[in-house]
């Protein structure tokens, strides 16, 4: 038997057949449609499971469940997708109108948490029992595992790491609140801090990295200048890591996990992100002459959605 990942992104959707072994067997993609009715939607990802599903030689008699992770909220209940913007969905049935197509048990489940999930169950945090995962990207996502299981609160909205409140007079933030934690903690607050201060530093190497055009600057831009010592990118850098090593301290500080994953595109930095994030952390945790949680990058990158998804139930 197989189980089926679906990850839905904003320019395609990925399907998955992943088996026993938790190993991908095969992919299939679909490119992301909005501007047709709902159910036509969902009939082109059940298309693309079935096309994937005997691609590989096998039939749906071959599925045991069908795992899909959104960018949004669903009833894990009621199979009801509650959010996604992404795709245009608010209050749709998926899981009722997916199964007129492919008779399978559906599970949904934040695209954040599914990643958390595929990390604990065959990533970096596997064999542990409680983890979070803090995906940097555009925003901040994160998805927290306790017990081995996804813990999403009494209403399935918890875990938005992102927009817990760093600063009430802060940087406005896209939810309507000042001073989220995604503001100074994201691929976005990276390049924002930098553009600023290229602003007051023109000379910067920040700038002639990105050939001389700020809205070239990248988080990578800004790791690349600050390793070749440029002060201006040295001194965002720093900034950065301080609002980074907050918030991984303020997930210690209130779960205690065993492990703290990193994941998204910041992470690809590597040690260089790692290695003064774990030394500035201690000094913003309360029980810091404690075992604190090991701090790793996240190893499964692209596939964490698909294996992720494919392991809901």
């Amino acid at each position: 038997m197989i189980r089926v990942g679906i990850d839905i992104g904003g320019t395609g959707i990925k399907v998955g057949l992943v088996n026993e072994s938790i190993q991908i067997i095969r992919e299939g993609t679909v490119p992301t449609v909005i501007d047709i009715p709902f159910e036509e939607q969902v009939k082109r990802i059940a298309d693309c499971v079935l096309s994937t599903v005997n691609s590989a030689g096998l039939t749906p008699d071959d599925i045991e469940s069908v795992g899909i992770g959104i960018p949004g909220i669903a009833s894990s209940e009621t199979g009801e997708i509650i959010k996604c913007t992404n795709m245009g969905w608010k209050h749709v049935p998926f899981r009722e109108t997916f199964r007129k197509f492919l008779d399978k048990p559906v599970f949904i489940e934040n695209d954040a948490n599914v990643a958390a999930l595929a990390e604990s169950v065959a990533g970096i945090s596997a064999g542990t029992s409680s983890s979070v995962f803090i995906t940097i990207g555009t925003g901040i996502g994160s998805g927290i595992i306790i017990n081995g299981q996804i813990w999403k609160g009494a209403h399935g909205i918890g875990g938005e790491l992102g927009h817990t409140i760093l600063d009430l007079d802060g940087v406005p933030c896209t939810c309507g609140n000042h001073g989220c934690l995604e503001r100074y903690c994201s691929a976005t607050a990276l390049i924002r801090m930098a553009r600023e201060a290229v602003e007051k530093h023109p000379e910067s190497a920040i700038l002639s990295i990105a050939g001389g055009t700020v809205s070239n600057i990248e988080a990578k831009t800004v790791f690349d200048a600050s390793k070749a010592g440029d002060p201006t990118a040295v001194e965002v850098y720093r900034r950065y890591i301080s609002c980074l090593a907050q918030a991984v301290a303020s997930v210690i500080n209130l779960l205690d996990p065993e492990v703290i994953v990193l994941g998204g595109g910041v992470s690809k930095a590597g040690s260089y992100l790692l290695d003064p994030l774990v030394r500035e952390i201690p000094q913003y945790v309360l029980f810091n002459d404690q075992p604190l949680p090991s701090v790793r990058i996240a190893v499964l990158g692209s596939e964490a959605g698909i294996i992720g998804a494919s392991m809901l139930s």
